[in-house]
């Protein structure tokens, strides 16, 4: 099995768009949980999404960044996806909770990028595909500037059980065969963890 991660912008759009299809949520959401203010995540249909998620991945983020997410192929077939851009761009992020329960550091840096979403199809799970993909994105945001990136997954040594559409945010394992370490443990079953540069 060949595992190739390519920048969303590099590739078609179609190929983008087979993973946010079948059961879930990705197919409503389209990635933009994160980049939308509430009031207005409520307001938006899922073509509204899909044409906001069009522009992200071919025109980034507007200031500088050429695409906001990767595709995993697997032997040539797209297989998984992650978002990632500088933290600041994620207005929900800089409001929740979790990545800043025991820290203190500044929100605004807009150096540091986060990790918040992959999407890995179900028949190319538990083969590597998301580590690869957090790996790439750690490269990706170190090659456009960011002084660290760091990612939100669910802790699955905390034993706790999680629905697949929970795992939106990855897991622990994959970021640490990314080579990403814990800094903080916001609540029982989700961890913060980083890579600085």
């Amino acid at each position: 099995m060949s595992i190739e991660v390519k920048p969303a912008d590099a590739v078609p759009f179609d190929d983008v768009q087979k993973m946010f299809v079948g059961p879930g949520d990705q197919a409503w959401c389209q990635c933009q949980w994160f980049t939308v203010p509430r009031a207005m995540n409520r307001t938006l249909t899922t073509d509204d999404r899909r044409e906001r998620l069009h522009e992200q991945t071919r025109h980034g983020n507007g200031r500088g960044v050429a695409t906001t997410g990767l595709v995993a192929f697997v032997d040539g077939e797209p297989a998984g996806w992650v978002a990632v851009q500088p933290r600041v761009d994620y207005d929900n992020l800089v409001r929740a909770r979790i990545p800043w329960a025991e820290r203190t550091e500044d929100k605004s840096d807009p150096g540091v990028w986060a990790i918040t979403c992959f999407i890995t199809h179900r028949e190319f799970r538990r083969q590597g595909v998301s580590a690869a993909l957090a790996s790439a994105a750690a490269e990706w945001a170190h090659h456009n500037g960011a002084t660290a990136v760091e990612g939100y997954p669910v802790d699955l040594s905390s034993g706790r059980k999680t629905s697949a559409d929970a795992m939106y945010v990855g897991a622990s394992t994959a970021f640490a065969a990314a080579g990403f370490t814990a800094v903080s443990h916001p609540s029982p079953g989700r961890v913060v963890m980083r890579i600085d540069f």
